[in-house]
């Protein structure tokens, strides 16, 4: 049996998933272009703080909250036609976030490259 490391898989999802700036983030948001989530684990937000008006999804719950079709469909919550922009600590999980969204069938997918490491050195606010 052939284990992949997980900086295998994310470099290889790197390959298929838009990854885009802290800058660029932010301009998607002033245009209301996107939805921003923010897929940290909950204890990393309540330690580090949160993006003002980011919505929080965390990572282990992320595929059953954006499915139409499952128990857990959060009806309401975000925009499905609007581009998901996906954010964790350093990048690494959103990367595979997204690009599990994309194997979903989600079309407008993209991370933000560094995460919530280059979104505190941004115009973002922390709350």
């Amino acid at each position: 049996m052939t284990i992949k490391s997980s900086q295998t898989l994310v470099a290889e999802a790197l390959k298929e998933i838009d990854t885009i700036s802290s800058d660029e983030a932010y301009e998607k948001c002033n245009k209301n272009e996107c939805n921003l989530i923010d897929i940290r684990d909950v204890r990393e937000l309540e330690r580090e703080g949160r993006i003002q008006d980011s919505n929080h999804i965390p990572r282990g719950m992320l595929e059953f909250w954006l499915d139409p079709d499952g128990a857990y469909f959060k009806q309401g919550k975000l925009d499905l036609n609007k581009e998901m922009v996906l954010f964790c600590a350093g990048g690494m999980r959103s990367a595979l976030a997204a690009k599990s969204l994309k194997d979903m069938g989600f079309k407008k997918v993209s991370h933000i490259d560094g995460g919530f490491s280059a979104l505190k050195q941004s115009k973002f606010k922390i709350t």
